[in-house]
């Protein structure tokens, strides 16, 4: 009986690649990009490695926070009001997901000694949000199957790089100020970096889940907008990398 173990065992394991390489595949082909990106110095490998598993760890703080949330969300809002769609995904899965993303960004990054480049910042944040992005997306074509994983290939993977990259590039520009000596400046850019990735994440979420026809076409829009405006972002940042 078990001689036959393997032969059975082994038709398991040969999907349960597919189903991680699918999920994960998104996620390597966004993180080559911003690499490539990053031309005036590129960054160590150890250093980008352990942001992704920064990710995958603010992921699994994620779950716990918003569980709670959610719970919090439940006793003080009837889930079948119209506002309660609107306050889960902004106050709820946004807040929280850019929130342990930035906190794990910050505390690993922001002295390390290789952060010494503007463009630094939009590598970093999405190091951490593509490991964080990864991992959500093997729970989903776990549970779903791979009818999911090209949908989410298309729309969450990259959405969440888009949040990261408007991140980033308030990231970087804080460590500017901050290595000029302007405290005030360094704070307005890390609330703007935070904030801002919070009102995509939550507006992105928001759309997604209401399912309305209004809605639908908001994302529709909202995802190709910030799409064309990541990218043009990334090549600028790319060209106009400067010293920090």
């Amino acid at each position: 009986m078990f001689f036959f173990a393997p032969f059975f065992a082994a038709p398991a394991l040969y999907i349960l690649g597919i189903y991680v390489l699918a999920a994960v595949l998104p996620a390597v082909f966004l993180l080559r990009y911003i690499y490539r990106k990053d031309t005036v110095e590129p960054e160590p490998p150890l250093l980008l490695i352990r942001l992704l598993f920064m990710g995958v760890i603010a992921a699994l703080i994620s779950i716990v926070l918003e569980s709670l949330g959610e719970s919090i969300l439940n006793a003080l809002v009837d889930p079948g009001s119209p506002w309660y769609t609107v306050l889960l995904a902004f106050f709820v899965v946004a807040v929280v997901e850019e929130g342990t993303k930035f906190f794990f960004l910050k505390r690993r990054t922001w002295y390390d000694p290789n952060f010494n480049y503007s463009f630094d910042g939009i590598v970093y944040a999405v190091f951490v949000s593509l490991g964080f992005a990864a991992y959500e997306n093997i729970q989903y074509v776990m549970s779903y199957g791979l009818s999911v994983a090209l949908p989410r290939a298309l729309l969450a993977v990259p959405g969440h790089m888009g949040f990261a990259v408007f991140m980033g590039v308030f990231y970087g520009r804080a460590k500017l100020r901050f290595d000029l000596g302007d405290k005030p400046g360094c704070k307005a850019n890390l609330r703007a970096g935070y904030l801002v990735a919070v009102f995509l994440h939550g507006f992105y979420d928001a759309c997604a889940m209401s399912g309305t026809a209004l809605a639908t076409v908001a994302f529709v829009i909202f995802v190709v907008v910030m799409y064309l405006v990541v990218f043009r972002l990334i090549r600028r940042e790319s060209l106009q990398d400067t010293p920090v």
